[in-house]
């Protein structure tokens, strides 16, 4: 029997489910750059070069190792531009017996592929995704008849289920959650690792070729492309993380620095996401650092929280309220995105970090994501689907299953709190709490009125008196509002007036 075993951008890893028992006498594998995906949102050109570079490295080890690939680059004349019209080519070409997929990772094209092989004649299978900890309907399980779905009790679930982090039943160093520990700002002189670089190869540099000549509209520059494009490169990333990177992630894994945009973070999201590197593997040496005695605690437990904890979670939030969650608007926000989320044009210091190293280096950390450009977008009131397309737009990392939730749920709080038990509303002195910005900022991080107050200030205050009504009987807002309480009706308006003024005057 002949099997045509289709393989997508972000399922380059050998075990995948759709090569399971593939025969190399007969089948074929099935790999191909469209521009559907491409440019279903206007990906970072990073990203692009990155997913590209890194399928067309795969494919060559598939074939090294004596498989068939049919392999469509994204120039060539006869590329249909989708998944699924390559798909028809290939049938068309080969007369398959069967085709084989492994569940798409993101709705959008589950549910083009899945409707596609309902009136397909040929036989096809699609094989569950089996490279998470946990499987869809182990959430669906999970999430049944609970009022609450916080991901500190599916994280236990699975700490117990796959005795990661756990002494028998109990949990390493005494705590499930060490997240208390990991809240420190970074020091004035405080040694920062060198990071692991990878430099472009000629493959590579074709595709930024193709890519410039393409995308040359998109977001972000190519001129610091250094992403690991090949399994043993993204190994090298993980072992340097380990060794150089996670002993000081736990106290200063909030911490923001200027012109530093890595800190002591893993930077492995990229390839957990399209394969390279298994999630498995990834905690097994955290924890393996962990019990070597080498990483303290709270860094091993607040990094594998990340991977088995909020990276399963938000996979599950994700297909237990697809399709329809990306439509969620619990604030009924409507402000267009500024045009500062593109430029980093702005007198906003954090803001102009967070972007600028977004348009470099395809990456911000989850603090930069979740505290200024999150943050601001949640207390400007910009509208949740055009701020969740930008996330999904400039980060290597992004894919709809994890961005959506993240910036839906956590960030915009757009859910009404299925996902986050509170909006992540702060004004700018967390920023300043946690960061170096507001020494080198136009605005006073002090100030809460007035031209050179920090506008994080006053639209915070703003931002909690519009929507009073929806959240004052929230337990865990109770202590802003009662400071709240305390506002003048004067001062009330002149937050109002000022927040308004500078919105309407964003551009």
């Amino acid at each position: 029997m002949k099997t045509l075993r289709l393989i997508l951008g972000d399922q380059l890893n050998r075990d995948i489910s759709a090569l399971e028992g593939i025969d190399s006498r007969t089948d074929v594998i099935l790999m191909a750059e469209v521009m559907q995906e491409a440019t279903y949102v206007r990906h970072h050109k990073q990203k692009i070069v990155f997913i590209l570079s890194a399928m067309r490295h795969f494919a060559e080890e598939l074939k090294s190792e004596g498989f068939q690939v049919r392999y469509t680059n994204l120039d060539d004349v006869e590329n249909s531009g989708s998944i699924i019209g390559e798909l028809n080519r290939a049938i068309k070409d080969l007369s398959p017996d069967l085709i084989c997929i492994t569940t798409p990772a993101e709705y959008r094209l589950f549910d083009q592929l899945s409707n596609w092989a309902k009136n397909h004649p040929t036989d096809v299978v699609i094989r569950k995704d089996d490279r998470f900890f946990s499987d869809i309907n182990d959430f669906e399980a999970w999430a049944k008849n609970r009022k609450s779905l916080r991901m500190e009790f599916f994280y236990r679930e699975l700490r117990r289920k796959t005795g990661i982090l756990m002494d028998g039943n109990s949990p390493k160093g005494g705590k499930w959650n060490f997240d208390q520990s990991n809240r420190k700002s970074l020091p004035k002189t405080f040694e920062l690792p060198d990071r692991l670089k990878f430099c472009p190869n000629e493959k590579v540099i074709d595709v930024i070729a193709l890519v410039e000549e393409y995308f040359s509209e998109h977001f972000g520059s190519l001129d610091k492309f250094n992403w690991a494009v090949q399994r043993k490169d993204a190994l090298a990333a993980l072992d340097h993380f380990i060794e150089a990177c996670l002993e000081n992630f736990g106290d200063y894994q909030d911490a923001m620095k200027a012109n530093n945009s890595f800190l002591f973070h893993s930077l492995l999201a990229p390839y957990i996401n399209i394969g390279l590197l298994s999630p498995k593997e990834v905690c097994s040496k955290a924890e393996a650092a962990y019990d070597s005695g080498r990483v303290p605690i709270n860094a091993a437990e607040g990094f594998i929280r990340q991977i088995l904890g909020w990276r399963e979670y938000v996979r599950g939030i994700y297909w237990h309220r697809m399709p329809g969650y990306t439509e969620s608007n619990f604030f009924k926000a409507n402000r267009p995105l500024p045009d500062l989320y593109w430029t980093g044009k702005t007198d906003m210091r954090c803001i102009s970090e967070a972007i600028n190293s977004t348009s470099e280096y395809a990456y911000a950390h989850h603090i930069q994501r979740l505290m200024v450009t999150g943050n601001f977008a949640l207390l400007a009131g910009i509208d949740p689907a055009e701020t969740s397309e930008w996330y999904l737009s400039v980060y290597a990392d992004a894919f709809e299953w994890v961005e959506h939730p993240n910036t839906i749920g956590m960030a915009l709080y757009a859910d009404g709190g299925l996902l986050a038990s509170k909006p992540y509303a702060a004004s700018g002195a967390y920023i300043n709490r946690m960061s170096d910005y507001c020494r080198s900022c136009k605005y006073d991080v002090k100030k809460r009125e007035g031209s050179n107050a920090c506008p994080f200030n006053y639209l915070y205050w703003d931002f909690m008196a519009r929507n009073q009504d929806v959240l004052e009987d929230n337990p865990r807002m109770a202590f802003p509002y009662k400071t709240l309480k305390r506002f003048t009706e004067i001062q009330r308006k002149n937050i109002s007036v000022q927040a308004k003024y500078f919105l309407d005057n964003l551009e």
